[in-house]
C-alpha cells in the first residue's frame, strides 16, 4: 500500500507539473536515455537482447506489461540489436527547456484529437510552431510515440520503428547533427499516452 501511495503521489505530481507547463521527471529522462543510447549502443544492445526471448510470433509480451502486437515481430527487433552493435557512438543530446515547451504543446494538441500526425490542428508544422516560440538554427526534427509511459521502453520503441520501412525515428535519434532535444507528453484518445520528442541543432527560447 505504501509503494501504491508514492506511485500516486509521484504521477499527480508529474500531472501538475505538466499542466503548469513545467518538464517533468519523465521528459527529462527520455532525454537522458536517448543520450545514453546515442553514446553507448553496444552496452544498450544488452538492454534489448534481454527482452529478445518474450516474442511468440508478432506479440512482445514483456514481463509485467499488457502484450503489444507487433507489425513485424522479432525480425525488426533482431536488426535493431543489430545496428545497435555496429553503429558508431555519436554525440550526446542535451535537454532543452523551449523544445520540451513546444513537444508539450503539440502532444496537448494532438491527444485528444486521437491523431499522431506532425502537422498541429491549425495546419502549422515543427519549424512553424518553434518559431512562436523562440529562435532555431541547423537541422530540425520530430517523433512521436505512444502507448509507452517508461523512459527506456519509449526509446527502445524508437530504435525497433517496427513497421517504419524508413526507420524514420532511429534516424532523427541517431543523427549527428541534432544535439539538443526536448520532450512532452499528454493523454491519447486511442492510445492512452502520445509522447512527442523535438530535436534541434540549437534553439534559443523568446525572441
Amino acid at each position: 500500500m505504501r509503494f501504491a501511495a508514492l506511485l500516486l503521489v509521484a504521477m499527480v505530481l508529474q500531472a501538475q507539473e505538466s499542466a503548469l507547463g513545467k518538464a517533468t521527471a519523465f521528459d527529462r529522462a527520455v532525454v537522458q536515455e536517448m543520450s545514453d543510447v546515442r553514446v553507448r549502443p553496444k552496452d544498450y544492445a544488452k538492454y534489448l537482447r534481454q527482452l529478445r526471448d518474450c516474442f511468440e510470433g508478432t506479440l512482445w509480451k514483456r514481463p509485467g506489461r499488457i502484450p503489444l502486437r507487433t507489425e513485424e515481430g522479432l525480425a525488426a527487433y533482431d536488426e535493431a540489436i543489430a545496428f545497435l552493435e555496429s553503429v558508431s557512438p555519436v554525440g550526446p543530446l542535451r535537454f532543452n527547456d523551449g523544445l520540451a515547451r513546444a513537444a508539450r504543446l503539440h502532444a496537448q494538441d494532438i491527444g485528444p484529437c486521437g491523431t499522431l500526425e506532425h502537422v498541429g490542428s491549425d495546419g502549422s508544422r515543427l519549424s512553424q510552431r518553434l518559431n512562436r516560440l523562440g529562435t532555431w538554427h541547423g537541422l530540425i526534427a520530430e517523433n512521436i510515440g505512444t502507448l509507452e509511459q517508461d523512459p527506456r521502453q519509449v526509446v527502445i520503441q524508437l530504435i525497433v520503428d517496427d513497421g517504419v520501412p524508413e526507420r524514420g525515428h532511429r534516424h532523427n535519434l541517431f543523427n549527428p547533427d541534432l544535439h539538443q532535444a526536448g520532450v512532452g507528453s499528454a493523454p491519447h484518445r486511442d492510445y492512452k499516452v502520445v509522447t512527442v520528442i523535438d530535436y534541434a541543432d540549437g534553439f534559443v527560447l523568446g525572441h
